[in-house]
């Protein structure tokens, strides 16, 4: 099939961004249109934006198991990140982290005398190194929830307990930002003090976020301003953008169930398809292990890079690891980190899917990826 003939991309990089839901756009456009006095204010306009970011609060608060004074709006997970890190290190504060992280985490916690956990070969967290690298000195450990690159899943409750015993004195944080799609996250983070979630991931836009903060965790701000969102982080509020946030975690609260066991399914049906069409082809995580829609595979002999321009050429449209602001690939850590040589892990190649994925797309990407994986052999 010929990209001329698709009446649209195969989207396969869910990870990276989704498109925004119809109804979230429907609920946001009224608060950039008509509604868009600053919620700051104290007119009739600024009291109806306000209101509205506080219906979403409410909701944000609610669906993911925390109070509604909990809540700090921020532009992104990025921003959710670095605020829970900086936030409560302080200049003389120590931050662990594995060395599976998104860079949004590995590089504030570098920044603060950090500590880098292992990681088994199957990409879950050494526990023993865990508790080797705590102690007294530690201010927060931040360990997310599903790996943005692999899809592994990560049980929390184990690292609270090694924090519990060897760090009680430590915060907890995870970065939630692609779990949320995937997870039970009201219990899946039962045990975080602290949570990062970004709207663009699950059908909001660009540009909001959120950090949830438990049991009055003392965050220190890292803009300042006029003191919005209880003092903690600055910033006329995105109300658009706060409404949207609200209105696709309610879409997705509805929606997780049914849409794990769909794009399970789908998912599922490209692994097993590839790894038999493709010599030479392996999935990096099982499907027990990793989240329903993010599957990770190797394909030996064939460069990531020159395979994605393939594939943009028949319609179908991946990734190799995480999004950059390049758009240049980088060598993956995560697989660095699990033991992977470098030339077996520059052919991965990551196939995510979220709420937008059709049926039709993944059977388009079972018949394109062997047939561009064939080519380039057949060219080197």
């Amino acid at each position: 099939m010929e990209t001329a003939k698709l009446d649209r991309p195969v989207y396969l990089d869910c990870a990276a961004s989704t498109p925004v839901r119809p109804v979230v756009l429907d609920a946001m456009m009224p608060y950039l249109t008509e509604h868009f006095g600053n919620p700051s204010g104290a007119h009739r306009m600024a009291r109806s934006s306000r209101a509205a970011i506080d219906d979403a609060r409410e909701v944000c608060a609610t669906l993911l198991g925390f109070g509604p004074h909990e809540i700090v709006f921020t532009s992104g997970g990025t921003e959710s990140d670095n605020l829970a890190i900086h936030g409560v290190c302080g200049p003389n504060g120590i931050a662990v982290c594995p060395e599976t992280e998104h860079h949004a985490v590995l590089y504030p916690v570098e920044s603060h005398n950090g500590r880098l956990v292992g990681v088994t070969s199957d990409g879950d967290i050494d526990l023993e190194h865990l508790e080797a690298v705590l102690d007294e000195d530690v201010s927060v450990v931040s360990v997310m929830l599903v790996n943005n690159e692999s899809g592994r899943i990560i049980d929390l409750d184990a690292v609270a307990e090694v924090r519990d015993r060897c760090a009680p004195q430590a915060l907890l944080h995870t970065d939630a930002v692609q779990a949320v799609n995937w997870l039970d996250i009201v219990n899946a983070a039962r045990r975080a003090d602290m949570m990062s979630l970004s709207g663009h991931k699950f059908g909001a836009p660009k540009g909001i976020g959120l950090l949830a903060v438990r049991n009055q965790v003392a965050v220190v701000p890292q803009i300042l301003g006029g003191g919005q969102e209880a003092e903690r982080r600055s910033g006329t509020h995105n109300t658009a953008g706060i409404v949207a946030l609200g209105a696709a975690l309610q879409c997705l609260d509805e929606s997780r169930e049914s849409e794990i066991a769909r794009l399970g399914g789908l998912s599922e049906r490209l692994a097993s398809a590839l790894t038999a069409a493709i010599p030479g082809c392996f999935e990096t995580i099982s499907q027990s292990q990793r989240a329903a829609g993010i599957l990770q595979i190797v394909i030996e002999d064939v460069e990531s890079e020159a395979l994605l321009v393939l594939l943009e050429r028949h319609g179908v449209m991946a990734s190799a690891a995480a999004s950059c602001a390049s758009g240049a690939m980088d060598p993956s850590h995560v697989l660095a980190a699990m033991g992977m040589e470098r030339t077996v892990a520059a052919g991965s190649l990551r196939l995510s899917l979220g709420w937008c994925t059709e049926d039709w797309e993944v059977e388009h990407a079972v018949e394109a990826i062997p047939r561009c994986v064939e080519q380039l052999r057949g060219a080197s």
